[in-house]
C-alpha cells in the first residue's frame, strides 16, 4: 500500500522507499530539482564523529529530540552541554533541553541580525513592545494598553502544542501611527508566546556570554568541517546502498574509517609513530560504538532473507 508507505512523508523514492525526495545543495540544472535522500545528523567533538542518524524529513527542526535520544541511547547519557544554529532553536528542542539538564547554546532564527551593528529593532514589532508582567498586558508605542482576549493553541508536526496569549487594542482608528504599526483593518490584535520569548532571552544571555561566544566560534570548524572533508576531500556526495538499514550500516563504517584517518594525523602531527597500535584501538572503540547500528542491519537482512 503505498499510504502505508509514505507514513507521515510527502513524498517516497520507488527506488528507495525509505528515502525521501528533497532539495539538494548540490543542484546541477539550478531549478530546484528535488532529489531521494535522507537527512543526515551527526555529532562531532574535536571533529570525530561521536554519533550519527539518518531521518527522513528534510527540516532540522524536529531531528534534535530523536538524536539527543540516540545519543543516550548510545552512550546511556545525554551531553551537557549542547551546540547547534538557528535550524534546531525551537520551543519544543529548548524545553527539552532544559529539562534534560542539558545547558543549550541554541541560535534562534534572528539571532545572527541582532548582532548586526547597524540593528536597530523595529518599534512595532511585538517584540519591541513594553510588556507589563503584573498587569498582563503590552502598552502600544501610542501608550494604549492591549489587554488580553484569549490564548491560541497549535499543534506542531511532532505533536508539540504550543501556546500563544492574544492581545487587543483598544482604539487604533484615527491613531497617527497606524501606518507604521500595521495594515489591517479594525484595532491590533498581537500574538505572544511567552514561553518561546523566555527560551530566546536565555538563550541570548547564553549566546552572548564568553563561554557562548567560544562555542559559537567552535561550532563552524565542528561539523562544517567534518562535512567539507567528507564531501571534498573524500569525494562522499553519495551513499552507496539503498535503504535505511543498509545506508546506517554505510556511514557507519565510513564514519569509523573517518575517525580512525583523524586519530593518524593528529598522532602524525603529535610525532608519534605508533599508528598502528592507534589503529587497532580505535577500531576496536568505534566498532563497539556502531555494532548496534551493524548489527541490526545484518539481523533485519537475515530476516529478509529467510
Amino acid at each position: 500500500n503505498h499510504l502505508d508507505t509514505l507514513g507521515e512523508r510527502n513524498s517516497y523514492s520507488k527506488t528507495d522507499p525509505d528515502a525521501t525526495f528533497t532539495r539538494m545543495k548540490e543542484d546541477a540544472m539550478r531549478n530546484g530539482q528535488t532529489k531521494p535522500g535522507y537527512n543526515l545528523q551527526i555529532g562531532t567533538e574535536n571533529q570525530f564523529i561521536i554519533d550519527f542518524r539518518l531521518f527522513p524529513n528534510p527540516t532540522d527542526t524536529l531531528t534534535l529530540i530523536p538524536f539527543l535520544s540516540s545519543f543516550q541511547d548510545r552512550y546511556d547519557r545525554l551531553p551537557a552541554i549542547g551546540v547547534a544554529d538557528s535550524g534546531y532553536g525551537s520551543e519544543e528542542n529548548y524545553r527539552f533541553m532544559q529539562e534534560n539538564g542539558i545547558e543549550a547554546f541554541v541560535k534562534y532564527n534572528y539571532f545572527h541580525k541582532e548582532q548586526r551593528p547597524r540593528y536597530t529593532p523595529n518599534p512595532f514589532h511585538a517584540e519591541s513592545l513594553h510588556y507589563n508582567q503584573d498587569g498582563d498586558y503590552y502598552v502600544c508605542p501610542m501608550g494604549q494598553h492591549m489587554n488580553r482576549i484569549g490564548t491560541r493553541r497549535e499543534k506542531t508536526a511532532s505533536g508539540y502544542i504550543t501556546e500563544s496569549v492574544r492581545y487587543k487594542a483598544q482604539r487604533c482608528e484615527g491613531c497617527p501611527l497606524r501606518g507604521g504599526c500595521f495594515k489591517a483593518r479594525g484595532n491590533r490584535i498581537i500574538e505572544v508566546n511567552h514561553r518561546l520569548k523566555q527560551y530566546k532571552r536565555q538563550a541570548r544571555e547564553r549566546l552572548s556570554s564568553e563561554e557562548g561566544i567560544k562555542h559559537r566560534g567552535r561550532r563552524c570548524i565542528e561539523p562544517e568541517a567534518v562535512f567539507g572533508q567528507m564531501k571534498y576531500n573524500m569525494a562522499y556526495r553519495r551513499f552507496r546502498h539503498v535503504g535505511i538499514d543498509k545506508v546506517t550500516m554505510d556511514f557507519a563504517f565510513f564514519a569509523i574509517a573517518f575517525n580512525i584517518k583523524k586519530m593518524c594525523a593528529k598522532l602524525r602531527k603529535a610525532g608519534k609513530g605508533l599508528f598502528a597500535g592507534a589503529n587497532f584501538m580505535f577500531m576496536g572503540l568505534f566498532a563497539t560504538r556502531y555494532n548496534w547500528n551493524i548489527a541490526t542491519c545484518c539481523l533485519m537482512n537475515e530476516k529478509k532473507a529467510a
